[in-house]
């Protein structure tokens, strides 16, 4: 399995930007599908968006669809999340996690993921 480490998170002001980064460790990163997911105090882990392995299919959740993109750069063994337009309901502790997959299909839900990092704080004020 990969070992996963994100980073990029802090507090940024309403309508501001942040890009976290993912970086794995394993010379097998390019069979793993990547996702973000978010949990906010008191309520579940919630899924934002997903990679494929190859980096041609996204997905993302309906709450950061057309502010949020995410990428992977397979050389550096990284996935990125960039984020903007961020609101306060995006304040949560975010996690990237690895799904060991050679197909296109891009994985969701929280059991389609085996590795876990340990995840990166963002901070939203209004």
């Amino acid at each position: 399995q990969v070992q996963l480490v994100e980073s990029g998170g802090g507090l940024v002001q309403a309508g501001g930007s942040l890009r976290l980064s993912c970086a794995a460790s394993g010379r097998t990163f390019g069979n793993y599908a990547v996702g973000w997911f978010r949990q906010a105090p008191g309520k579940e882990r919630e899924f934002v968006a997903a990679i494929s392995w190859s980096g041609h299919s996204t997905y993302y959740g309906d709450s950061v669809k057309g502010r949020f993109t995410i990428s992977r750069d397979n050389a550096e063994n990284t996935v990125y999340l960039q984020m903007t337009s961020l609101k306060p309901e995006d304040t949560a502790v975010y996690y990237c996690a690895g799904a060991r997959t050679l197909t296109q299909v891009v994985p969701r839900r929280v059991a389609d993921f085996s590795s876990w990092g340990q995840g990166t704080r963002v901070a939203v004020s209004s």
